[in-house]
Formats: structure tokens, C-alpha cells, sequence
């Protein structure tokens, strides 16, 4: 088994960052979502609050070890949207 695809940092004061999350499974690897910006199409568990903002508090997909390679074939997608036209 491959050891880049998880990290821990359990000195930090909020880990796990997400209520109810299991702490010997939680990764810290993706500790800010790099699909966040494919807004709709991330493929997380998120929700829009009231005034429009993408909420992921309940989203456990870029913590997971099994969602490392998933999580990485979509970064084409995300530089698409930073690519220089």
C-alpha cells in the first residue's frame, strides 16, 4: 500500500475538522478541498447556504484514502479553470 495517498496531523487543534468523522481513517492531505472550485461538479456531499456559499462541512470525500486517485484525475479539471486562454 502506497503512503502518499494519506497524511494525519492529529497535534492540530482541529483534528478531525468535520463532526463525526472517524479519526483513525481522516486524512489531512487535501486539509482545503482542491475540487472546491468545480463548484457543483466536485462530486463531495456539499449544500448551498442561503446566501449562495458552497458548504462542506459534511463532506468527507477529500479525507478519505480511497478517494486519493479519484480526487487527482479531477485536477484536470481544475487547472482547466486556472488555464491562461
Amino acid at each position: 500500500m502506497p503512503h502518499y495517498d494519506f497524511f494525519q496531523h492529529r497535534q492540530c487543534e482541529y483534528f478531525p475538522c468535520h463532526a463525526g468523522a472517524d479519526p483513525k481513517t481522516f486524512s489531512c492531505l487535501f486539509c482545503y478541498c482542491p475540487l472546491y472550485c468545480l463548484g457543483e461538479n466536485c462530486g463531495g456531499n456539499f449544500q448551498y447556504t442561503a446566501s449562495g456559499i458552497k458548504d462542506c462541512q459534511h463532506c468527507l470525500r477529500p479525507h478519505r484514502r480511497e478517494n486519493y486517485e479519484s480526487i487527482c484525475k479531477q485536477m484536470a479539471q481544475v487547472l482547466e479553470l486556472v488555464k491562461k486562454t
